[in-house]
Order: structure tokens, then C-alpha cells, then sequence
């Protein structure tokens, strides 16, 4: 249920050209806050903002590639001088890889997928954190996942990028709280997106057979739990990893 509570808020959300990143930008626009649709893909990222502002929301597209500090520094700059303030960060940008063994893994697809998923998440943080700072006020959720915790067989770049998200949300939770400035994670099993429908059917069920409520997630469960960590009702929480994931993590 929308609760209109981010009136005025500025939420940059990243990867919110599709998927879970417009699920979660689409929910936090519901309930009042401002847009800033962060996507590589020019095109998608001004649809989306054009639909936010449909919404009644304020929205800004900026094209930037997480990975390259020049872009997400831009990205900030253009964010604060529209908005002057940032309140919420969504670390969402992400890529599957192809699904290969630890052994027969490519280097350069290695490389692109943990910074992708890692560094775009450090950089983003990097360069956020300090106007969270100065504000005294901020809150941050990264996107991790099951195998992150659990691991998936043939998607080591995934898994290991996600399990170091889950741990540099862990690092900057204790860093930022004296700033008052929360820094949480959400860790979904497979999520009925287009990443999941661009699975090998074999991969795709797989996966599913793991998830103990027989079926996958869908994009808005995901973006009720991000909502929820970005408003006060989770005050006190703070350094944490939420599992939405059907019961297939537990811990």
C-alpha cells in the first residue's frame, strides 16, 4: 500500500530502466519521491522518467556507465544541481554472464560482471555518501541476493560480486551510522524479470526447484522490502541483509 511518507525525497535508483531497478523506482515514486532514473541505456532511461513525471514526480535520466567514476560523478553533479539534496541511494545496476565453470570462465567477462555489480556499487556509494554525510540524513540500499550467500554453480562472477555487496553493506552500515545514514541490502532468490526469462529454461528451473514457495518472486515484493528500508518505520535498521526469497535462504 503507497503511503505517500517520501513527499520530497530525492531517490536515485540505479539500473531503472527495466526489471527490478523500475519496480523499485515505479514503488518509491508512489509513495512521494523524486526520481533519478540512473540506466546505460539512454533511450529506456528517458521512457521511464518521462514516466515518472506522469506519476505527478519530479524525474531526471542521466545515461551512465556505474563502472566509470567520470560517469557516476557526473551523474551526482547533475542529480544535486536539479535537486540539491539526496536522500535515497539504490544500488541496482546488474548483469547475469554467461554460465560457465569456475575453470573455463573468461577473464575480460569476469571482470565486466563483479564491475558491474561491485565497483558500481562502491563508486556509486563513493560518491553519494559524503552529501548523505553533510546532510546528516541518507539512506542506502544495495542489491545483493541469495548467491551471494548460498552460491550458484557456473555463475561465479555473480555470486562473488554479490556476496562482496553483501559485505561492503555490512562495512558502511558501521561507517555511516554515526551520520545517521543507513546502509542496507536486499538479497532476492530469482525474480520474474527479463534477466530470469533470458535464463536457459534448464537454469531457470533449476534455480526455481530451490525456492521452498514453488515459484518465483515478483518484481514489486522486491521493491515493498526496498520501500520499507528506505522509510522510518526501519529507523533502527541499519548494516543488514534482508532475504526475499521464498524460504531458500534462511540466515
Amino acid at each position: 500500500m503507497e503511503q505517500q511518507d517520501l513527499m520530497g525525497q530525492v531517490a536515485i535508483v540505479t539500473g531503472s530502466g527495466k526489471g527490478l531497478g523500475w519496480a523499485i523506482a515505479e514503488r518509491l515514486a508512489k509513495d512521494g519521491a523524486n526520481i533519478v532514473i540512473v540506466e546505460i541505456d539512454r533511450q529506456s532511461g528517458e521512457e521511464k522518467a518521462i514516466a515518472i513525471q506522469r506519476m505527478g514526480r519530479e524525474a531526471l535520466a542521466i545515461q551512465t556507465d556505474v563502472c566509470k567514476w567520470p560517469d557516476v560523478e557526473n551523474m551526482v553533479n547533475k542529480t544535486m544541481a536539479k535537486f540539491k539534496q539526496v536522500d535515497i541511494l539504490i544500488n541496482n545496476t546488474g548483469i547475469m554472464g554467461p554460465y560457465h565453470p569456475v575453470m573455463e570462465y573468461p577473464e575480460d567477462i569476469w571482470d565486466k560482471v563483479i564491475a558491474v555489480h561491485l565497483k558500481g556499487t562502491f563508486l556509486c556509494c563513493k560518491c553519494v555518501l559524503p552529501i548523505m554525510k553533510d546532510q546528516k540524513s541518507g539512506k542506502v540500499v544495495n542489491m545483493g541476493s541469495v548467491a551471494g550467500k548460498e552460491g550458484n554453480a557456473n555463475m561465479s562472477p555473480y555470486a562473488t560480486a554479490k556476496a562482496g555487496i553483501i559485505g561492503l553493506t555490512k562495512t558502511l552500515g558501521k561507517e555511516m551510522a554515526p551520520f545517521n545514514v543507513r546502509v542496507n541490502c536486499v538479497s532476492p532468490a530469482l525474480i520474474d524479470t527479463d534477466m530470469a526469462r533470458e535464463m536457459t529454461p534448464e537454469q531457470r528451473a533449476l534455480l526455481t526447484s530451490k525456492i521452498p514457495m514453488g515459484r518465483l518472486g515478483k518484481p514489486e515484493e522486491v521493491a515493498a522490502v526496498v520501500k520499507f528500508l528506505v522509510s522510518d518505520e526501519s529507523s533502527f535498521v541499519t548494516g543488514q541483509c534482508y532475504d526475499i526469497s521464498g524460504g531458500r535462504s534462511v540466515y
